[in-house]
């Protein structure tokens, strides 16, 4: 069978949320043509999923550049640049809006089951990179369909594999039999249903980053309104300088304030912490009510519901005949994984890259957005948008534009890395596990960081 040649075939883009229409858009203004395939029934499926929660990033951070020029010609003017969107506005206002622009060339309910290389399957050497991609996928009718593409870039993200209870990384004893009481998303306490779950009940929320504080401010509000509402704050470190954020350290100001909001619900009682708790078996007392049982024998009093915020994982099953190049801890590509390894360094600043800290040993696959950090957390829109205009770059041959990436990232003003983790006390002592110094501009290829003051 023929195949079309390379230049003619499209550049398929797995998921059209945020990095994914933005990597469409940034392949357009290189006259590539993209096409994006979303599982979901919609642009932003995910984001739409989580469309209660505020952003701790404005405007100005949220719209990448090349998709405002696509959008610019239909009258579309980006909302006010300091503001704040929740994800809903962010879906709404921006996101959806250019996905109609891009038009067919945004496909929704078509979801990839898998990616190969046309004819070879992970094992065969020979002719590997000059054979196209074969992208398997199934529509929402049940439909199958195989897409040749000249490359992929997977933008699918973590949302749907999120951490389970257990500290071992597997889900605790009892945790999938008590899955009725159990959510793995921050609560949308504006819907009746939803509140009346949490109402004047207590709720465990396990997690130590912006998820868990969003969800502990939004419980700690409730409290105020519904007696006997209570969170129990469920951390597997001590609660130290930096178990709250970056507060006002923090360049993102949202994102320090909602670590003080946490910080403020659980000073007027609103929760509690149960720190150095890393949780084994979800277990029911004589009532049917849950008890959280941690490694060391601990138990917690009893909760009748629990909240679930220890991360996302990448899907990397529809991947398995492709050669990926992924760090044994993170599950993010090798060269990338030593800038955003949480057992090295937190601060949150990570350094600006590009194509080559994206690249695998299958040529012309990449991992971009929340997806390349693995199990890394906090990832910024900025950096998605930056990865996929380099990415664009060098698959127009544009090398030296692909490695010339430039983008300061906002620090979150905490520095510390797992050391915490295995010594609560240690964060109490004020000890941090690693550090790392905040960079300034960064051209990947070209030059090392510049680095603005010393280390944290």
């Amino acid at each position: 069978m023929s195949t079309p040649t390379a230049g003619r075939l499209p550049v398929v883009v797995i998921g059209a949320g945020p990095v994914g229409l933005a990597a469409a858009a940034h392949l357009v203004e290189r006259g590539i043509e993209p096409l994006v395939l979303e599982a979901g029934p919609s642009a932003a499926t995910a984001v739409r999923d989580w469309s209660h929660v505020r952003l701790f990033s404005t405007w100005a951070e949220l719209v990448d550049p090349a998709a405002e020029k696509l959008l610019a010609p239909t009258g579309w003017v980006r909302p006010d640049a300091a503001t704040y969107p929740t994800g809903g506005d962010w879906a709404e206002q921006y996101l959806q809006p250019l996905a109609e622009v891009l038009g067919n060339r945004v496909r929704c309910g078509a979801t990839v089951t898998g990616v190969a290389r046309a004819g070879r399957d992970r094992i065969v050497d020979s002719g590997r990179d000059e054979q196209p991609f074969t992208v398997h996928l199934t529509h929402a009718d049940g439909r199958e369909e195989r897409i040749t593409a000249r490359a992929v870039i997977d933008a699918s993200g973590t949302w749907s594999v999120p951490g389970p209870i257990g500290a071992d990384g597997l889900p605790a004893l009892g945790e999938r039999t008590a899955a009725e009481h159990i959510s793995y998303r921050v609560p949308d306490l504006r819907d009746p249903a939803v509140r009346a779950r949490y109402a004047g009940r207590r709720t465990a929320v396990v997690g130590s980053g912006a998820s868990a504080f969003t969800a502990l401010a939004s419980l700690s509000d409730l409290a105020k309104d519904e007696d006997g509402t209570h969170a129990v704050w469920v951390l597997r470190r001590g609660i130290g300088a930096g178990t709250y954020g970056g507060g006002e350290a923090d360049e993102l100001p949202a994102r320090g304030a909602l670590g003080l909001r946490a910080k403020a619900a659980v000073e007027a009682g609103h929760a509690t912490a149960a720190t150095g708790f890393r949780s084994q078996a979800v277990e029911r007392d004589t009532d049917g009510r849950l008890v959280l049982v941690a490694e060391d024998g601990r138990r917690l009093d009893p909760v009748d519901e629990i909240v679930v915020l220890t991360g996302f994982r990448p899907d990397l099953s529809f991947l398995s005949e492709i050669r990926l190049g992924l760090d044994e801890r993170l599950q993010a590509p090798t060269a990338l994984a030593p800038l955003i390894d949480p057992n090295v360094h937190s601060c949150g600043t990570v350094h600006p890259h590009g194509v080559n800290e994206l690249s695998h040993p299958e040529k012309d696959i990449y991992l971009v957005g929340m997806k390349s950090y693995g199990r890394a957390p906090t990832f910024l829109a900025m950096t998605g948008y930056e990865q996929v205009r380099s990415v664009a770059a060098s698959l127009a041959g544009d090398q030296e534009a692909a490695e010339r990436v430039e983008l300061t990232l906002p620090e979150t003003g905490v520095c510390g890395g797992a050391g915490l983790f295995d010594d609560p006390g240690a964060a109490q002592r004020g000890e941090g596990g690693g550090c790392c110094a905040a960079p300034s501009t960064l051209q990947i290829g070209i030059g090392a960081p510049a680095q603005s003051g010393g280390g944290c």
